[in-house]
């Protein structure tokens, strides 16, 4: 219930008290009067009706006086349990705020900066590539050392990771527009520095890397300003032949180039089933010509086979044919050995 309701509640149960206590000294008086005049007794009567009328009023309004107070009483035993939930959260919202803080105070040194970068590039590269297919702290023969190396078929991709974190933070919290514009001009100079030494000291196609390097910015805040925000820090990467990525941007960079390793592996697969088939194909040609050369042998064997079959039933016929002969011969000469 709001306060002002409450306000109102306590003024009203006050009023009936007021006209309570002046009804019952306006019925104290009536009573000394003489008891016999009825107009009296009529208005003493009806008095009575008022005055406990009034006073169950009264009652009423002190019980919903003492409902209502006991519910405002929850409500504030319920805000200051509120309160404070909130305030232990803002003192632990508060305790993060200097942790934060710390953290900030501890990545002041860029040399700390660096060796997060590399700490997270790394990770990257473990949670995508085997260990086969990538190097930290890969050194070129001539003795320069870059952050990281991807191995592909064509050539190393040299990947090198930059924090140029101060004067982005300067240009962050500049108060007026010369400071932040002072302060994005030493950002540019920073980002181009960083680009030249990568283009310069990494891209080394006579020592085996491809054309190209890529430069990786460990805040995707950073680089989103370095390839979004200042256009002429993009195209100035590009004519350096450097790529600038941020953390989600490496992440598909390296998707990309796992793709790119997975298909050669399927086409050096593919190819090997290509000369399998080959040579299949060769065997089974050689051994067709050997099964044609023997099925002609056996139709030679079959028609030799077939004409001794011939010439053995024509001397079986003669033979028979003989044998007939012979018989006739005996049949014939009986009767004379007879007379």
């Amino acid at each position: 219930m709001p306060f002002s309701t409450f306000v109102i509640l306590v003024t009203i149960i006050l009023g009936f008290a007021v006209i309570l206590y002046f009804l019952n000294r306006r019925f104290q008086k009536l009573e000394e009067r003489d008891e016999k005049d009825e107009a009296f007794k009529l208005i003493k009567e009806w008095m009575k009706q008022a005055v406990e009328q009034t006073d169950r009023t009264r009652r009423e309004m002190q019980d919903r006086l003492d409902k209502t107070g006991k519910n405002i009483n929850e409500r504030l035993d319920n805000a200051a349990k509120v309160i404070n939930r909130v305030n232990k959260e803002l003192g632990e919202i508060g305790e993060i705020g200097r942790q934060m803080k710390d953290l900030q105070d501890f990545l002041r040194s860029p040399k700390l900066r660096g060796n997060i970068g590399e700490q997270v590039l790394a990770d990257l590269l473990k949670q995508h590539l085997s260990h086969e297919q990538f190097s930290l702290q890969y050194s070129f023969p001539n003795g320069t050392i870059v952050d990281a190396a991807i191995k592909t078929d064509r050539g190393v991709i040299p990947v090198d990771a930059k924090f140029p974190m101060e004067n982005f933070k300067r240009m962050m919290a500049a108060g007026d527009e010369a400071d932040e514009q002072r302060f994005r001009r030493d950002f540019i100079n920073d980002v181009r520095k960083h680009i030249r030494d990568i283009s310069k000291k990494y891209i080394q196609p006579a020592e085996g890397t491809l054309d190209f390097a890529l430069m990786y910015i460990p805040s995707e805040a950073v680089a989103y300003e370095v390839t979004v925000h200042t256009p002429e820090l993009s195209d100035y990467a590009n004519e350096n032949r450097v790529v600038v990525v941020s953390p989600n941007q490496f992440n598909y960079y390296l998707r990309v180039i796992l793709l790119g390793m997975e298909g050669k592996k399927v086409e050096e697969k593919a190819r090997f089933i290509m000369n399998s088939l080959r040579a299949i194909q060769k065997d089974t040609q050689e051994f067709g010509e050997n099964f044609r050369v023997l099925m002609k042998h056996i139709t030679n064997a079959k028609t030799k086979a077939d004409e001794v079959s011939v010439d053995f039933n024509r001397l079986s016929g003669k033979i028979d044919s003989v044998q007939q002969v012979s018989g006739e011969s005996a049949s014939s000469s009986l009767p004379l050995m007879d007379s």
